[in-house]
């Protein structure tokens, strides 16, 4: 059965830093490609970052990049994004998911949901003082 479980949220103050973990099962990373999205009440689910099969390559919103690092842990199971310098506005809650059908080396952060298939429950990032 393909999982996966978000982890790490919590509550942080501006400036701070946070890594969020995507555990996977049922499939590894040599077979997907994985996407964090974002969401606030009452707004779209947005992409924040993606990677591809075995991580070779990456991609990220604008608002995010230069602070937001997506990567992958060596046996091939678990995502994480690290995020530095957060900012009030990066409040929301954190999912990630995978995409079955990326070609090899590609990613998109696009949040189409006929690919980004399978998600996990989220995780609560909160950036207050």
């Amino acid at each position: 059965q393909l999982q996966l479980v978000e982890s790490g949220g919590g509550l942080v103050q501006p400036g701070g830093s946070l890594r969020l973990s995507c555990e996977t099962s049922g499939f590894t990373l040599r077979s997907s490609a994985i996407g964090w999205f974002r969401q606030v009440p009452g707004k779209e689910r947005e992409g924040v970052a993606c990677i591809s099969r075995r991580g070779s390559s990456t991609d990220y919103a604008d608002s995010v990049k230069g602070r937001f690092t997506i990567s992958g842990d060596s046996v091939n199971t678990t995502v994480y994004l690290q995020m530095n310098s957060l900012k009030p506005e990066d409040t929301a809650i954190y999912y990630c998911a995978s995409d079955l059908y990326a070609s090899p080396g590609t990613c998109t952060i696009v949040l189409d949901k006929g690919r980004y298939a399978r998600w996990g429950q989220g995780t609560q990032v909160t950036v207050s003082s």
